[in-house]
């Protein structure tokens, strides 16, 4: 099970995961576009807890991923651990998620237009 618990910090959501993300967890896409609706576009998804994730969660990242930039927003990702950081890869999702270990320098550049822009891609 995903535990999702949110903070704003400089106008960023981050979004603080522990656990499981995996098959029918649905809660990280809900939360996110309620913030959407609500005018908030910069988010920081820390994943520093999260001990694995499946193929679902690869869509539900992916899919959470095309919710904010089609509202101009921007995502990054936060110290993720080292079997995450694997499936990342190998799902190519490193490609699109500016990756950090910094917290505050996850936050300064979930805040940067160029962040996740990939109309040069």
């Amino acid at each position: 099970m995903l535990g999702i618990s949110s903070r704003i910090v400089s106008d960023v959501v981050v979004f603080d995961l522990s656990g499981r993300f995996s098959f029918m967890e649905f809660g990280l896409h809900e939360q996110t576009k309620e913030l959407l609706n609500a005018g908030r576009r910069d988010f920081v998804l820390n994943l520093a807890d999260v001990s694995y994730i499946d193929s679902f969660a690869i869509g539900q990242m992916f899919t959470i991923w095309t919710s904010i930039r089609a509202k101009e927003g921007h995502v990054v990702l936060l110290q993720p651990v080292q079997k995450v950081q694997e499936v990342l890869r190998v799902s190519k999702l490193d490609a699109i998620f500016p990756v950090f270990t910094d917290e505050g320098q996850a936050i300064a550049n979930a805040r940067l237009p160029s962040s996740t822009d990939m109309s040069g891609a």
